[in-house]
């Protein structure tokens, strides 16, 4: 990556791709990225991105001196079920579990494309500082676009979504699956379970009800750093699911296509980190700067740090048992009705760190 000490780009910049010598197919789909003349795969809109994140990193910390917002990610436990687990199930006849997965990866990363409609702040009101050079300066000059744009495609090109359903395809030969979108939706709360929408309206007075910010700090701000430190803490984690798929799907013994699934999984990680780098990197330009509420003055640390300790417990607490527990579902509705039901499950637990206890509480789950 070339290195650069400029820190002000145009959306066209920010939006521009190296020159691919060879596009990235994947099940005869034109997909984003692409191979440079040596053979490996660069990203898609990184010719400026990547470099400017870094700048903007450097700069930053030249400025404050304090280190990038971040979390290792052992913070999160590893994926479930755990790879082992996984090609047990697989190498058992038991894929639906498998494929449920993927597919809801793939719809989940569909919903990026609305990143492009989230409400940007006004930072002039909001902020005592000036933010020229920075990447939250930059939010609505390409960041947020281009991050749209990886997650659900762009034109002809296809995204995260896509290169999601590609790989399931590719490992599972196309099996028949079950459109997640309307139950994702559901899950969200984007629409009811009856079909109608939802009144929005309280929606948002039960957002302002449950405020983690002082009453006079502009909602549309907070409601923004929630969003975006949950999105942070999701990439993050991701990392290990797309460790998981990677080992999963490169073995030929449970999964087809001679490992071209798992080499897409590995370049969608490629995709991810800058999105890590410029959301890391807003959320510690904000956590550095003077926060403007309508009576008082903030420290940006007491607004950011109050969303990020949220955000955590949720993802530790509430997020990663929801997923363990629906995922537990989908494999006992799997394995339901078949004779050995009970050997499996007992031998899909002991591969595996946690297990349920007998009533039904998961030993092992972060609490």
């Amino acid at each position: 990556m070339t290195t650069t000490t400029k820190l002000e780009y145009t959306e066209t910049e920010l939006l521009a791709s190296h020159d691919y010598a060879e596009a990235l197919v994947a099940a005869g789909r034109t997909c984003h990225g692409g191979f440079l003349t040596d053979g490996s795969y660069q990203p898609p809109r990184t010719l400026h991105r990547e470099p400017a994140i870094e700048a903007w990193q450097q700069s930053h910390t030249n400025r404050f001196g304090t280190q990038l917002l971040d979390l290792p990610l052992d913070t999160w436990p590893r994926n479930f079920p755990n790879v082992a687990q996984a090609k047990y199930l697989l190498s058992r006849g038991v894929t639906e579990p498998i494929i449920s997965t993927l597919t809801r990866i793939g719809t989940v990363e569909g919903f990026g494309g609305f990143l492009r409609f989230t409400p940007i702040p006004d930072w002039d009101r909001v902020v005592a500082e000036d933010l020229a050079g920075t990447a939250t300066a930059h939010l609505d000059r390409g960041l947020i676009e281009a991050h749209a744009r990886d997650e659900a495609g762009f034109g002809d090109q296809a995204g995260h979504n896509q290169m999601w359903f590609a790989i399931r395809d590719i490992a599972f030969d196309n099996p028949v699956t079950e459109d997640q979108t309307k139950l994702m939706l559901e899950s969200m709360g984007i629409v009811d379970p009856g079909g109608g929408m939802p009144d929005f309206e309280k929606l948002r007075e039960a957002a302002m009800a449950t405020r983690l910010t002082p009453a006079d700090v502009d909602f549309t701000l907070e409601a923004f750093l929630q969003q975006l430190t949950r999105l942070l803490l999701i990439e993050i984690s991701a990392f290990h699911v797309f460790a998981w798929a990677e080992e999963v799907l490169a073995d030929p013994e449970v999964a087809a296509g001679d490992g071209e699934a798992a080499r897409l999984v590995s370049y969608i990680r490629a995709d991810e980190t800058p999105h890590v780098g410029y959301i890391k990197t807003v959320l510690s330009e904000l956590r550095d700067r003077t926060i403007v509420g309508d009576e008082y003055m903030y420290l940006g640390r007491e607004i950011v740090d109050s969303i990020w300790d949220a955000a955590l417990d949720e993802s530790l607490n509430v997020r990663w048992p929801e997923g363990v527990d629906l995922t537990m579902r989908e494999i006992e509705h799997a394995v339901e009705g078949r004779p050995d039901r009970d050997a499996l499950l007992e031998g899909f637990h002991a591969l595996g760190s946690i297990r349920p206890d007998r009533d039904g509480h998961w030993i092992g789950v972060h609490t």
